[in-house]
């Protein structure tokens, strides 16, 4: 029996350590938050049973990230936190102490120190004791400044992190797959170029001070400090005497937000931590954990019993995957009818069988269903030999780093592969089109529906189907054709963004359009030459003479129209749409001659698109950065260190804030 508790524990350790490292350093998550705590709990409870440890056990060890560099030690070690599912537990180790309750942030945990005001270091979190420094990419991490308002030294821990908003951004704009956004956060730092870290908008929230020369024995008033150098910090709520029913309650307000997504980052559950922080320090440290450090609170995950109806395969960007659809449970107060499988590797571990099989579910952190173990497989698990969508061939694939096999379809132009253009198509800044989501596209084309856009405008021949779709209904069905057919009419520099043409954004399709109407601009795009007196001319310079566009972007935008596919499906979406041009002369001269750059937030305005649009209105220009040429630079914090900043500063263009620019450069206030 004993022997078996080992070999049991040998396997534990290999499978958790796996997961960990693919999950620390950006690759394809081997297993859920729900699958790891299970396992590490299982370990955990062997090892108290056999009274032994294993060399490389996760219980004795932090995990960390492989980031590449130079090592560098921590001055205070990034110990891991104690883990609890249990309110019951959380209020027994808070023993009647004042305490303060965040989130627990799921990105890159980085170590920020600052010397005499300046930004001296950046390191990784790497195994808790040794990190990477990076201080060299402090530009292409928001929320990092290079200078703060202290002569001392001070060391802050906090997490980069990518919102749920930018995750979506990113991968409509790359086509890049990846699973969600810690998945892309952890796998950033090992991008040599900077500028492409950039794009991907990292941001650091502090979400404790480690140390600072200044008194401050107080949690709350070292966060509250952090807070006024202008740093933005975690959101934390205070409880003074900690009992089960308050604990309960401020636990339910911050699961709300998750489960209601008002929360804009991913997190994997809450920090618990002392207010005071000198009765946190008299704890000991037991393995890699410090008793009184913190706390880390795990959603307890409600599992559901259910049966198999069918596995479903789903094409999707690049990989078919599988889905279980099974029948009805309840989770989370919602009715759940179908959950992922992930990969065929995760068939074959959960050893899924087919119709029948009898499967437990979850909602992974509240929000995304998943099959968590099979109790009974019944039939054989089938993978298909093409793709679901277009019936080409469909293949295997197996991962060198990890392993995972996946299936993908043969065909470069199945519709499947194009959801992440089908997904900016119906975006606000595109078509417009409310209510399709990404997961609803996918829906449409894997049953057929939709290949190119213009089959977007024939939905209503399949309304009653849609009705009858689980998550829909008569009155979504309807309001979906209805906004469809809103969207029939769209104004000439939407709709040329909704194609999805490389490099022609929203600013460029604008610049294209203020040199020629959009007819003329396809005309040119796409002309022949007739003889030897009239030759094709050169994509790289056929727009390339307008302002802002260049031959890279010239070139992209006639090959575009060239490509006999692209035009013909271009030609069949015409035939459904009325499109307008809007007139774009000033209604006013308050910025004529001036050209303008924006940064950071805006308060006056509902978003800087809609100042740019009051510039453009009044004769002005806005540039995207600082140059000569700039009249300019507005940002609400006039005295921030930020890149722009510094360029304008360096070139003598006056800073302005939104309240200077209001009182100068309009009649009234916004």
């Amino acid at each position: 029996m004993a022997e078996d508790k080992i070999l049991r524990m040998q396997q534990l350790i290999h499978e958790l350590n796996e997961a960990s490292d693919a999950y620390y350093n950006g690759r394809t998550e081997l297993m859920t938050d729900y699958e790891w705590d299970m396992r590490f709990d299982e370990l955990r409870r062997l090892e108290t049973e056999t009274g032994s440890t294993l060399p490389d056990s996760p219980t004795q060890k932090v995990s960390e990230d492989s980031t590449q560099g130079q090592k560098e030690e921590h001055e205070f070690p990034a110990l891991s936190l104690a883990k609890t599912k249990q309110i019951a537990e959380l209020v027994k180790w808070a023993d009647h102490h004042p305490i303060w309750i965040s989130w627990k942030l799921d990105g890159l945990t980085l170590v920020v120190t600052y010397d005499e005001g300046r930004l001296s270091r950046i390191v990784t979190r790497g195994n808790g004791h040794v990190g990477t420094n990076i201080t060299h990419l402090h530009k292409a991490i928001s929320g990092i400044p290079a200078t703060i308002q202290d002569s001392g030294h001070v060391v802050i821990r906090g997490e980069a992190i990518i919102s749920y908003e930018d995750f979506d951004r990113y991968l409509m704009e790359t086509g890049e797959d990846y699973a969600n956004p810690r998945n892309l956060a952890s796998g950033s730092l090992s991008v040599k170029d900077s500028q492409d870290i950039m794009e991907r908008r990292l941001r650091w929230i502090p979400f404790t001070l480690v140390y600072t020369d200044h008194e401050l024995p107080s949690w709350g008033d070292r966060m509250a400090w952090l807070d006024s150098l202008g740093f933005n910090t975690v959101e934390r709520q205070y409880i003074e005497v900690p009992d089960d029913d308050i604990v309960a309650s401020v636990i339910h307000t911050f699961t709300t937000k998750v489960t209601s997504k008002q929360n804009p980052f991913p997190v994997d559950g809450l920090v618990i931590c002392f207010d005071d922080t000198d009765y946190a320090l008299t704890g000991s440290v037991t393995g890699h954990h410090a008793t009184r450090a913190g706390l880390a609170f795990k959603w307890q995950d409600e599992t559901a019993q259910t049966t198999l109806k069918e596995i479903e395969w789903s094409c999707a960007a690049s990989t078919i995957s599988p889905v279980a659809v099974f029948e009805p449970v309840e989770l989370e107060g919602t009715t759940v009818r179908r959950a992922s499988l992930c990969n065929i590797s995760e068939c074959y571990r959960l050893g899924i069988g087919g119709p029948g099989s009898q499967i437990s579910v979850i909602k992974a952190n509240k929000i995304i269903p998943k099959v968590v173990a099979v109790t009974q497989s019944i039939g054989t698990f089938y993978v298909p030999g093409q793709c679901p969508v277009c019936h080409a061939e469909a293949v295997v694939s197996k991962s060198e780093a990890s392993g995972t096999q996946t299936l993908h379809c043969t065909n470069p132009l199945c519709p499947a592969k194009q959801l992440k253009k089908f997904a900016r198509f119906v975006s606000k800044e595109g078509m417009n089109i409310d209510g399709i989501s990404e997961q609803t596209l996918a829906k449409f084309i894997n049953l057929g529906w939709v290949s190119e856009y213009a089959d977007l405008y024939t939905l209503r021949s399949h309304i009653r189907q849609l009705a009858l779709m689980d998550g829909f209904g008569e009155r979504s069905a309807s309001n979906i054709m209805n906004s469809i057919d809103r969207s029939r009419k769209v104004e000439a520099h939407r709709l040329l963004f909704a194609l999805n043409i490389p490099l022609c954004g929203l600013d460029v399709c604008r610049r294209l359009l203020s040199a020629y109407p959009l007819e003329q601009l396809v005309t040119i795009a796409r002309k022949q030459g007739a003889d030897l007196f009239d030759p094709q001319p050169d994509p790289q310079d056929v727009f390339a003479h307008i302002p802002g566009i260049g031959p890279e972007k010239s070139a992209q935008f006639v090959s575009w129209f060239r490509d006999a596919d692209n035009y013909v499906r271009y030609q069949h979406l015409l035939s459904h749409l009325q499109v307008t041009t809007p007139d774009i002369t000033p209604s006013g001269t308050l910025c004529q001659g001036l050209t303008f750059v924006i940064t950071g937030e805006v308060h006056h305005y509902k978003n800087r698109n809609e100042l740019k649009s009051y510039i453009e209105s009044q004769g002005g220009k806005v540039a995207s950065a600082v140059s000569g040429s700039t009249s300019f630079l507005i940002n609400n914090d006039v005295t921030s260190t930020s890149g722009k900043n510094k360029k304008a500063q360096q070139l003598g263009i006056p800073i302005l804030s939104e309240d200077d620019f209001v009182a100068q450069y309009t009649l009234s206030s916004v």
